[in-house]
């Protein structure tokens, strides 16, 4: 069995959703972020042969590797723990059962993205805890002839300091992400906080990248409103 170590996952971070937060992001893509760390014991293309082989050091190695990363990105999806825990073991036991289903067609980083992703959506399929809200509520409004039908967007970040606290601000940002739908809120983590591109975030989804382009600004403009009505403003 794989031994997990409890890790503290990176702080919530969304400059593309909400750039007066300032919180920090990270800059790198998956494979850049991943490649860039040492290599111990083999590259990746020699650990995945050693995988489709059945070789279990080699499964530990690429645990080893990966995990801290993959474990961050789940607990932003996921939020639990224990069932952010879970999901890894099932992922690397899944890449171990079907390495030789990997074709080599992307970066062998980027297959385990994708189960990790597809993994914690699972999860949250099967579950009861979703908080998913409808978006148009929080939306900006317009008439026709472009104008926001209720008042124009109000830069309420003057304000914020006043009001809340940088952990109280984390929180309500938190409680809004945990609205999204769960694939929006993959899309906008691997974007706005693991600083992938459309494209990388399209072949983990398994989505066209208009289609993540997509997500993501319906996304990032309900995290706003959402944000707006909290704080006591309108949303459009």
């Amino acid at each position: 069995m794989l031994a997990y170590s409890s890790m503290t996952a990176q702080n919530l971070s969304t400059p593309g959703i909400i750039s007066t937060l300032e919180l920090p992001c990270a800059a790198t893509s998956p494979e850049s972020s991943l490649r860039s760390k040492p290599r111990h014991k083999g590259d990746d293309a020699e650990l995945v042969e050693r995988l489709k082989a059945g070789d279990e050091e080699a499964l530990e190695l690429i645990f080893n590797r990966y995990s801290a990363k993959l474990y961050n990105v789940t607990q932003k999806i996921l939020g639990e723990a224990a069932d952010v825990e879970e999901v890894i073991q099932d992922v690397f036991w899944t890449a171990f059962r079907k390495a030789k289903s990997f074709r080599g067609n992307s970066h062998f980083s980027t297959w385990l993205y994708r189960l990790t992703i597809n993994a914690a959506l699972g999860k949250i399929r099967r579950s009861k805890k979703s908080k998913e809200t409808e978006y148009e509520e929080y939306l900006p409004r317009f008439q026709k002839d472009g104008h926001h039908s209720v008042r124009p967007v109000i830069d309420w970040s003057d304000t914020l300091d006043e009001k809340y606290a940088e952990y109280e601000l984390r929180q309500l940002l938190s409680d809004a992400l945990d609205q999204l739908k769960p694939l929006d809120k993959s899309v906008v983590v691997l974007s706005d906080m693991e600083g992938m591109s459309d494209k990388e975030i399209a072949v983990m989804l398994g989505l066209t990248v208009s289609a993540v382009k997509t997500r993501l600004h319906r996304a990032r403009l309900f995290l706003r409103g959402k944000l707006a009505v909290q704080l006591g403003h309108f949303a459009a």
